[in-house]
């Protein structure tokens, strides 16, 4: 794992409730697939990528709300995340990072961007293809 790979501030998108102070940790349930424990936490550097973990976690677990975006503090090393870097695009134009250190929650961010209605359907739709492919890989 390199470290410094990105400038904050960073942000992680859940549909948790945290308090400042709390540490995100690996070994926990992943937030994407059900019965998966996850050995990253996950951020990123854009409010909007942080926005759809957010939408997307609330959404897969059929919460009504939109989910919850943090600041966030990573505590350790980490590296870009390769379930998106160089997959679609070339490097890592979402700013997505992992690590295996904890990340410390700054604050709950309130007023952040989300994505449309329609816009979150529709990526639901792309992972349940992918899901019924057999190609819904978790990298972890």
């Amino acid at each position: 794992m390199e470290e410094n790979h990105g400038a904050g501030p960073f942000f992680h998108g859940t549909r948790v409730a945290l308090s400042p102070g709390e540490e995100l940790v690996a070994g926990h349930g992943s937030n994407f697939q059900r019965g998966r424990t996850s050995n990253n936490v996950y951020f990123t550097s854009l409010i909007t990528t942080a926005a759809w973990g957010a939408q997307l976690a609330s959404a897969l677990h059929g919460d009504d709300e939109s989910g919850r975006v943090y600041e966030v503090e990573p505590l350790g090393p980490f590296e870009d995340d390769p379930n998106v870097t160089d997959k679609k695009f070339p490097g890592n134009p979402t700013r997505s990072y992992r690590s295996r250190h904890p990340l410390r929650v700054v604050a709950e961010v309130v007023d952040w961007p989300r994505h449309p209605p329609e816009a979150v359907e529709e990526m639901l739709a792309g992972l349940a293809r992918l899901r019924e492919q057999g190609l819904d890989v978790i990298d972890d």
